[in-house]
């Protein structure tokens, strides 16, 4: 079951727990420390890997150590990373979370080599060859804002290949742009401010109506702690979190995605799928990291 993802690629490196950070070169020691794959193509990717699926990621990174850890990580965990491009002028996007006891993650971030992939860093015919094309971040990588890529993906798509789409920031004028890719995805998977700040308005079924109007077939919005709505033509149905013990929400919205893409993959309808994505992220919450706990499908599948 062969997957793309596409998009941004960021290296994480989390601790827990942090209550705030020390005055001056004080030390604070904590539980732990881990380094992951992050952002909404490389730790879907990860997620998707560890489900069963075959996953190719595409996306720009630094020629740095940056850059060599997170191609170590990724291949670790199974996925080909051989659509990554490495960039000399800049460095791998990356992000320090400290984890504060709740689960809250204030961040440092770098967007780094993210804002420099182009249509012309994918490989041709590698979308149409894939069952699933995943676009993670098309917020914030700008250059895939243009109609050859637009027409890559609605030839992709007249193939038979199924587009998915997840954003990376909550920022409006960004979010705002990603409406072009719309009308070239299956499936949309915005979180609630996300879909909120696209279409301007404070109801997130009216939100949900809306970005549906604009081409997708579905439009998943993940609700956090108050699970997910699930909008089709066939109507707009609330799906409820699983009540698990939260230790931290980083990439839950990338599980999400990785469990719900598993989903479609295995032949499930939309619900279900969205069963499934609501079940990796919970997996995903109960530890530190945007691949925590994940450790195969039916570990996954059993919280259901």
């Amino acid at each position: 079951m062969t997957v793309v993802t596409l998009g941004v690629h960021i290296v994480d490196v989390l601790a827990r727990p942090v209550e705030a950070i020390p005055p001056g070169q004080d030390t604070v020691v904590v539980e732990q420390i881990r380094l992951t794959a992050a952002g909404s193509a490389a730790g879907t990717a990860v997620a998707l890997a560890r489900l069963g699926n075959d996953v190719t990621s595409v996306g720009a990174i630094g020629d740095d150590e940056l850059g060599d850890l997170l191609v170590a990580v990724m291949t670790r965990h199974g996925v080909d990373v051989s659509g990554l491009v490495r960039r000399t002028a800049d460095q791998t996007s990356a992000t320090i979370l400290p984890i504060r006891p709740d689960g809250g993650r204030p961040s440092f971030h770098v967007p780094g080599a993210n804002l420099t992939l182009t249509a012309g860093s994918v490989e041709p015919g590698l979308l149409a060859a894939a069952d699933v094309v995943h676009l993670g971040g098309t917020d914030v990588t700008f250059g895939l804002n243009d109609p050859a890529f637009f027409e890559a993906l609605a030839a992709a798509r007249s193939g038979g290949t199924v587009v998915t789409m997840d954003l990376l920031s909550n920022m409006t004028d960004l979010v705002t742009g990603a409406r072009a890719f719309l009308p070239y995805v299956d499936h949309f998977l915005p979180n609630e401010e996300q879909a909120l700040a696209m279409t301007g308005t404070d109801d997130i079924v009216r939100a949900a109506r809306k970005l549906l109007a604009e081409g997708p077939r579905a439009v998943i919005v993940t609700l956090g702690e108050h699970g997910s709505l699930v909008a089709s033509a066939d109507g707009i149905e609330r799906l409820p979190a699983l009540k698990v013990d939260v230790v931290d929400t980083t990439g839950c919205g990338d599980a999400y995605c990785a469990g719900f893409i598993t989903g479609l993959q295995h032949g499930r309808d939309l619900m279900e799928a969205a069963r499934w994505g609501t079940a990796t992220a919970a997996t995903v919450a109960q530890g530190l990291g945007s691949d925590a706990c994940l450790t195969d499908l039916d570990a996954v599948l059993a919280l259901l």
